[in-house]
């Protein structure tokens, strides 16, 4: 059997297929060293049939693949299953915010071998290395594997610098997968690209799985190099629009208005991901060369209108109520759309504490939208995160709330719910307050339809806005079926979320 390496990405989207930049970022590090094709659950009909073609071969000796909560898992899970029960000389590698945050279940399955925990770039090929050639492999920072009965987690690497990273082989899944089919139209553009251009976040929010992995800390390329990235993309695959999907693009003013500077003249429209209280402090000429260089849209984590739940999820910073509304009305100046996620349905004193806080978020979201109508809003239910070290993931373990035991029982519909921030499993979450949540945001969705679903036409907008209006004005939630059938049937509408909140 040869050294060959199957890098596969594990179906992560329905409709949106983005760049699989987990596994290129893994074969960027192996590329000229080893052997290794793509597979794309995402594209491709018979995703087990293409697999077990490649291990048929007998020219592959690992199976590697990266697993985020949700859709991911569906194919993660059988797959390495069956790579393990016909193929057991084959070691199974997992990396991503799944297998880091849950390693234990996912060692204890008896069909993943290696945990990559964190960045890839230095470890995996590491890893190979050690495999290939029989030695200790004990010594690789990042990793998390079992050894009889114990689980061993390495040291943390330190984060590299991003610039002396290779680049990534995108002419090389060019001829696995034309990269066509990973550039959509959006409302960004007709063709657009997404793009990691930092790792990690320097802050600590309790509720947020990257916490456990980075550690606070952060790392981001030149905005040089950034814009040569996607100069080589405009020019080999003509795209006008990147999504930077980084868990915190904007830490660095300087660097974000030396790319600006930088794309301002290229016609590439943009989006990414950042925090109220750290754009808050750009200046104004800042904010306003951003749009001048095409930044259409932000998310933010607003999560919620109540300063002791935001201090209760750690936030940092000086993010507050007051903070959040302003922050929105200054934006609206500059035309940049701020896109606020809000997570509702945290642990509270007693079931009426909870249920009241739903409803002043939900009050609050309304307030945001009079003072700036544009702000896309994005609503989710409370998940637990393994943050084992933070007041809040105590809370929640003290009112009863378990993770699963066994790797197989995330495959339920409750557990891919939960994944998805649609159904928590929590026990102080009553079904009452989940059918208040999501009747909100029927109603709020089709009397404020987000400009991210370009597909709509203007009177269908309209449509949809009349039957839902008495219900917004009169907070009169309570089974919307009209809206929903209209939404289904006849606007083929789908609620607006990050697909990629925990993005490939």
């Amino acid at each position: 059997m040869k050294n060959g390496i199957i890098l596969f990405n594990p179906r992560s989207a329905k409709w949106k297929h983005r760049i699989p930049n987990s596994i290129l970022q893994i074969a960027a590090s192996i590329h000229n060293k080893y052997d290794y094709v793509f597979v794309d659950g995402n594209l491709e009909k018979n995703c087990w049939e293409k697999i077990k073609s490649y291990l048929d071969s007998n020219e592959f000796n690992y199976f590697a693949l990266t697993v985020m909560p949700g859709l991911q898992l569906k194919q993660a899970i059988p797959f390495s299953k069956s790579v393990r029960e016909n193929y057991p000389e084959v070691k199974i590698i997992w990396g991503g915010y799944f297998a880091s945050n849950q390693a234990d279940v996912s060692l204890n399955s008896g069909f993943v071998d290696f945990v990559i925990n964190g960045p890839g770039d230095k470890a995996f090929p590491q890893l190979i290395n050690a495999l290939e050639h029989k030695n200790d492999f004990t010594g690789i920072k990042n990793l998390i594997f079992k050894d009889g009965n114990r689980i061993f987690r390495t040291p943390k690497a330190d984060l590299l610098d991003q610039d002396s990273l290779p680049p990534l082989p995108y002419n090389y899944l060019n001829n696995f997968y034309s990269l066509e089919k990973y550039l959509g139209k959006t409302f960004l553009g007709r063709r657009t690209a997404s793009y990691h251009s930092s790792v990690g976040c320097p802050f600590t929010c309790s509720f947020c799985a990257v916490v456990p992995i980075y550690e606070a800390r952060w790392k981001g390329k030149s905005a040089e190099n950034i814009f040569n990235d996607l100069m080589f993309l405009k020019e080999q695959f003509q795209i006008d629009a990147v999504e930077f999907h980084d868990n915190n693009f904007f830490v660095s003013e300087k660097r974000t208005l030396e790319f600006s500077e930088l794309v301002r003249n290229q016609k590439i429209n943009w989006w990414g991901e950042g925090r109220i209280d750290t754009i808050d402090k750009y200046k104004d000429d800042s904010l306003a060369l951003m749009k001048e260089a095409g930044c259409k849209m932000i998310f933010f984590g607003a999560e919620t209108g109540n300063d002791e739940v935001l201090k209760q999820m750690d936030k940092g910073g000086t993010q507050s109520r007051s903070q959040i509304k302003n922050f929105a009305a200054r934006l609206k100046l500059f035309n940049i759309i701020p896109e606020y996620s809000f997570v509702l349905g945290l642990p509270a004193e007693n079931e009426s504490k909870v249920y009241q806080q739903i409803n002043d978020d939900i009050n609050f979201i309304k307030e945001i939208k009079e003072i700036n109508p544009d702000t896309e809003i994005i609503i989710y239910v409370y998940s637990p995160v393994p943050t084992k070290d933070s007041e809040l993931y105590q809370k929640v373990t003290d009112a009863g709330f378990r993770f699963p035991e066994k790797l197989e029982d995330w495959l339920s519909p409750q557990w891919e719910n939960f994944d998805l921030r649609k159904n928590p499993l929590t026990p102080w979450l009553k079904p009452y307050m989940i059918d208040r949540i999501k009747n909100f945001e029927t109603v709020l969705n089709g009397y404020s339809p987000t400009v991210s679903d370009y597909k709509l036409t203007p009177i269908q907008k309209k449509v949809i806005k009349f039957f839902s209006g008495w219900r917004y004005k009169t907070r009169f939630y309570y089974l919307p079926y009209e809206i929903k059938f209209l939404q289904h049937f006849w606007l083929k509408y789908r609620q607006p979320e990050i697909e990629g909140f925990y993005s490939e």
